[in-house]
């Protein structure tokens, strides 16, 4: 895991958000995303520095369709919003639950 991934899944491990369970590095389809929500049907995707070249930010378009296509949501952060505005990141994925 990377450290903000570390530092997200302290939030959500053992039901502390709405008593929701998440799930990390959760294999779907042929991806293995971040964090799974199977009761919210939510994927949530951290994205570090090498997500925002144009051949990265292609990929991870296509994919979110895919999902998307499977009835998941997907909520992408960036790795700095973890670290610089956690209790942001944390309310969007509250609310969305």
């Amino acid at each position: 895991m990377t450290d903000a991934e570390r530092l997200l899944w302290s939030k959500l491990r053992q039901k502390q958000l709405k008593g929701y369970q998440f799930y990390r590095q959760k294999t779907i389809g042929k991806y293995i995303v971040d964090f799974y929500c199977p009761k919210a049907n939510l994927v949530i995707e951290l994205d570090g520095g090498q997500h925002y070249n144009d051949a990265m930010k292609v990929k991870d378009r296509q994919r979110d369709r895919i999902l998307e296509g499977m009835g998941l949501t997907v909520l992408r952060f960036s790795d700095r919003e973890v670290f610089k505005n956690g209790e942001a990141v944390l309310e969007k994925i509250w609310k969305y639950l």
